[in-house]
């Protein structure tokens, strides 16, 4: 699909953010672990959160919904022998669950998106495994893997965090299932800390017993513990909604966005301070992020570890800000769907943006006066590239023509009917 974005200068109304997809994701294996029903309410429906409910399927789960909940009746530590389970496109998925995999006697993951996931490394999670005494079987850290388990040993145990926190989190999800209590240093550096926090409280709500140091940098993880069977409400997600705020801080736009709230251990959370920091009159209270834009944006510097799944919309709306900006810590924006710095600078180069990059920095040069647009560009099958190249293409001379515009449904399906819905012009057109 084709999403033909026309300029459009002004955005009105009120939408529901959608349903967190990292909340989603996590509830829906906890409650595969536990051995009773679990429960969860207002659960997001995208591509990443259908693959974990297939996958888990496969594994023994029994997975029952309606229009505002699911029902989990789960395997506990015993999953259902399986050969193969297909992720789609989903990275954080695959990484969980090749943690989970580990308590069958084989599990195949196949490789469905070679110029994806395909091409995602996920060696570090796989050295761990092996201390484990689980026997991997990998093409150089990538898709496809087989993973030989059955018996997962805890202990002393190490992790790199330095290309994702997802690692560290699958691991987490293991270990108070085995026999052993487990030690779990991390080594090097730990990306995307806040994202980890939300991985640690999902456990804690399950019944998980966990010691943490204050760096998360090392873990104490008692063995033969049981997932309890709990009810879950998902929150409203940060991450997609970023984009919608984005697009009405470029714009001259009365947007309000509900069920986003103040006290989320969302780490995205961050951009309703990143878009005030940039002088965009923003309201946040009882759950509701209201922004009045003007078009009048400022540069400045941001951490970007901080909000990793939003740094892309924060960027595009930087592309119309005065002066420039700089988003650094972000080198992990490398290894997502696509390379996330210098695959999506190159899309906006080709929109007319005043872009520059590092290994591990974003540095835009503003351009108030707009961008012109007016071309055709890839989407790298990235829903974040996608959702953020929107923003561009709003505020854009000429508009632009993105392509492959239907992967957005891997976290946010109705993203472009939401932007629709408050007057956006967007064409879509199947290729």
């Amino acid at each position: 699909m084709k999403a033909i974005v026309k300029p459009t200068n002004q955005l009105k109304g009120t939408i529901q953010a959608l349903s967190s997809k990292n909340y989603t994701t996590r509830y829906l294996l906890i409650g595969a672990l536990a051995e009773g029903t679990s429960t969860i309410y207002y659960p997001a429906h995208s591509e990443d959160s259908d693959a974990m409910r297939r996958c888990i399927r496969d594994l023994g789960a029994v997975v029952e919904e309606d229009d505002e909940k699911m029902t989990i009746q789960g395997f506990g530590r015993h999953p259902k022998p399986v050969k193969e389970l297909n992720v789609g496109n989903a990275g954080a998925v695959l990484r969980f669950l090749m943690s989970t995999a580990a308590l069958c006697p084989e599990v195949t993951f196949v490789n469905t998106y070679p110029d994806s996931l395909g091409k995602r490394p996920h060696d570090d999670l796989i050295a761990t495994l092996q201390q484990m005494g689980v026997e991997v079987e990998h093409n150089q850290g990538k898709l496809p893997i087989t993973i030989r388990g059955g018996r997962p040993r805890g202990g002393k145990l190490t992790v790199s965090g330095s290309v994702s926190s997802q690692f560290l989190s699958s691991l987490l999800f293991l270990t108070p299932l085995l026999e052993e209590d487990s030690e779990i240093e991390v080594l090097h550096d730990l990306k995307s800390k806040v994202i980890v926090g939300q991985t640690l409280e999902v456990l804690q709500q399950a019944g998980i017993k966990i010691e943490a140091s204050d760096d998360l940098m090392h873990y104490n993880v008692p063995g033969r513990q049981s997932y309890q069977s709990q009810k879950y409400v998902v929150q409203g997600d940060y991450p997609g909604s970023a984009a919608i705020l984005a697009a009405a801080a470029v714009t001259n736009s009365d947007v309000t966005v509900l069920r986003l709230e103040e006290n989320s251990k969302q780490g995205e959370k961050a951009v309703v301070d990143v878009l005030r920091s940039m002088g965009v009159n923003l309201t946040h209270e009882s759950g509701l992020v209201r922004v009045l834009g003007n078009q009048q944006l400022l540069g400045g510097e941001f951490d970007g570890d901080h909000f990793t799944d939003a740094v892309l919309a924060m960027v595009a709306a930087a592309v119309f800000a005065e002066g420039t900006s700089r988003f650094y810590n972000v080198e992990n924006l490398r290894y997502k769907e696509c390379d996330r710095i210098t695959d999506y600078l190159n899309e906006l180069r080709k929109a007319g943006a005043d872009v520059e990059e590092r290994q591990s920095e974003i540095i835009v040069h503003g351009r108030p006066q707009g961008v012109p647009g007016g071309v055709e560009i890839n989407a790298h099958y990235d829903h974040r590239v996608i959702m953020a190249l929107t923003v561009v293409g709003l505020r854009s001379e000429q508009g632009l023509i993105i392509n492959d515009a239907h992967h957005v449904a891997k976290s946010y399906p109705h993203y472009f009917e939401h932007l629709l819905s408050l007057g956006a012009h967007i064409e879509l057109v199947e290729q």
